[in-house]
């Protein structure tokens, strides 16, 4: 959220600076578009990885569950 924030900070300041040329302009807005796009691929890959991390809590906590029900005595 605070990537988001600074991002929208940031945009808002370049348009107080009319004093670029149109080729600088268009430079510049390359480089955001890089930025944003590297900055919503990174999101991406955060969010598989927690995927990932959750899938692989998940799968050891049913392990450990499994582990733990071998140790209860049995009843009759």
């Amino acid at each position: 959220m605070k990537k988001v924030l600074f991002l929208a900070l940031a945009l808002g300041s370049f348009t107080f600076t009319s004093c670029d040329s149109k080729k600088e302009d268009a430079q510049e807005q390359v480089g955001e578009n890089v930025k944003d796009a590297g900055e919503a691929k990174a999101d991406a890959m955060e969010d598989k990885a927690d995927m990932v991390r959750d899938s692989a809590d998940a799968k050891g906590e049913a392990i450990q569950d499994n582990a733990d029900k071998m140790d209860a005595p049995a009843t009759k």
